[in-house]
């Protein structure tokens, strides 16, 4: 017979106290038995509002542990009590939380009611779709953004990411696709708010109570001014309450992070609080292991998909940080946001060249998608190269094909451009959602020269071609009074 494990007999710790505080890192001793394991959930017994979680993350010898706590340390002292859960962090999922606000550990934070006490609860940590249970789709996501639904077309069930450096409008697009897409989006919304402003996440939320929207989802915080800890595991909690919609209700399910770089720079924190020798540009030696663990668990099953936008902060618009480098590669679809283009004016501030998607295939958009997106590209990139001649020399000392490939990529330019719903009220101007087919169409036309004679202002900011037309009658008009 085998030898019976002594383990098996052994209780399990319930009890410790707090033995050293460094803020956010606690380190708790247990007195016998196993020690709870790495991510397991420990709750701090004091006498203050609110509670103190900790999670565990590494075992300092046989009798303690060093824990990362969830919300302020603050008046936390030595010999407080500490009780294991015997298990993760567990987050409230399912009908009860749509339309809430909830904090890292699903606490309400919009003044609500209280959550019922039957409503079921998943822990924050859980492994991704076995590869074989998890499916691909094709099907283009239609956003209304023409400059997105052209060059870079998203995937239903797919991971898109906005990348760009402060001010270029990261937080304004992802509000843009929330509103343009929840609003016609059959499923359920998570947006997950990691290390922004308190300002942002109030404006989120005042703008889904206005639009009707906030019923169908649920907004996580883990917001600038709490611990490491709370932006740290925050998208977790987000993503596990998505994994719920999709595996037990079959629901589609569209999640929202921003920003995830605070994400990564969270985890870099609390890594030098752990004492971890750092890696490159400073960075957590685990940065590869965090992102993949977090990414990879955002996967489509049969018959219900995630499908993730996020919004990347690029540090000092540098595109080789490591952290944005390990983000990108597990995108299908890269969007990024240039300084060039916003400084021109031209929002949103889309780089059409540097952008790029997996789908854009002649087999998944259409060979007319593909091939109207394709000379788009060859316009512009032609105007780029040929950028510097015309500031020395010119536009008149070009050849008749370049000076006529210029004259229609500044078109284009200005056609792409698009103003949005959520700026409405601080430029007076309508917000506008256009079709795929119209871009298409408004592309090919100024491709093919139907807007040559027209001023290039009356391609900016406009929706569809129509829309631009009309804009340059009601110009000539007025030249003519």
């Amino acid at each position: 017979m085998p030898q019976d494990d002594a383990r098996t007999n052994t209780p399990q710790p319930s009890e410790g106290v707090v033995h050293a505080v460094r803020g956010a890192v606690v380190d708790v001793v247990f007195d016998g038995g196993d020690l709870p394991a790495i991510n397991s959930a420990l709750v701090v017994n004091w006498d203050r509002p609110g509670p103190l979680i900790l999670e565990v993350h590494s075992h300092l010898d046989l009798s303690t542990v060093r824990a990362v706590a969830f919300q302020s340390t603050a008046g936390l002292s030595r010999g407080v009590g500490v009780s294991a859960t015997g298990g993760p962090v567990t987050v409230p999922v399912g009908q009860a939380v749509l339309g809430r606000l909830l904090d890292v550990v699903g606490t309400p934070q919009d003044n609500g009611p209280a959550l019922p006490d039957d409503v079921p609860r998943r822990g924050i940590h859980a492994k991704p779709p076995r590869l074989n249970a998890q499916t691909r789709t094709t099907e283009v996501f239609e956003t209304g953004i023409k400059v997105i639904d052209l060059l870079t077309p998203m995937a239903q069930g797919g991971k898109a990411a906005m990348f760009g450096g402060a001010g270029v409008g990261k937080t304004v697009l992802v509000m843009e696709l929330i509103r343009a897409m929840v609003e016609k989006y059959e499923g359920i919304s998570v947006f997950a708010g990691v290390g922004e402003r308190s300002r942002e996440g109030h404006e989120l939320l005042t703008e889904m109570q206005d639009s009707g929207v906030l019923a169908r989802t649920v907004l996580v915080y883990g917001q600038m001014n709490e611990p490491p800890g709370a932006r740290w595991r925050a998208p977790l909690t987000a993503l596990t309450i998505s994994e719920y919609f999709r595996d037990q209700k079959h629901q589609n399910v569209l999640l929202l992070m921003d920003n995830i770089f605070r994400f990564v720079q969270a985890g870099a924190e609390v890594s030098s609080l752990l004492g971890r020798l750092p890696s490159r540009v400073g960075y957590q030696p685990t940065l590869a292991t965090e992102v993949a663990g977090l990414q990879e668990r955002i996967a489509s099953v049969a018959g219900s998909a995630v499908t993730a936008i996020q919004a990347v902060y690029v540090p000092a618009d540098d595109f080789t940080d490591p952290a944005v480098t390990t983000i990108s590669s597990h995108m299908d679809c890269v969007v990024v946001l240039s300084r060039a283009q916003a400084a021109e004016g031209f929002y949103p501030a889309i780089d059409p060249l540097a952008s790029s998607s997996m789908l854009l295939d002649p087999l998944v958009v259409g060979e007319v998608h593909y091939r109207v997106a394709e000379d788009v590209r060859q316009a512009l990139a032609r105007f780029r190269e040929l950028t510097d001649i015309i500031s020395l020399l010119g536009v008149e000392e070009l050849g008749a094909a370049d000076r006529l490939t210029v004259k229609r990529a500044r078109r284009l330019q200005r056609f792409l451009t698009q103003p949005f719903m959520v700026t409405e009220a601080f430029t007076g101007t309508p917000g506008a959602s256009v079709p795929l087919a119209e871009t298409l169409a408004g592309c090919r036309a100024i491709l093919d020269g139907a807007a040559d004679d027209w001023s290039e202002g009356s391609l900016y900011m406009v929706g569809t071609l129509e829309d631009a037309r009309a804009k340059e009658a009601a110009a000539q008009a007025e030249v003519a009074a």
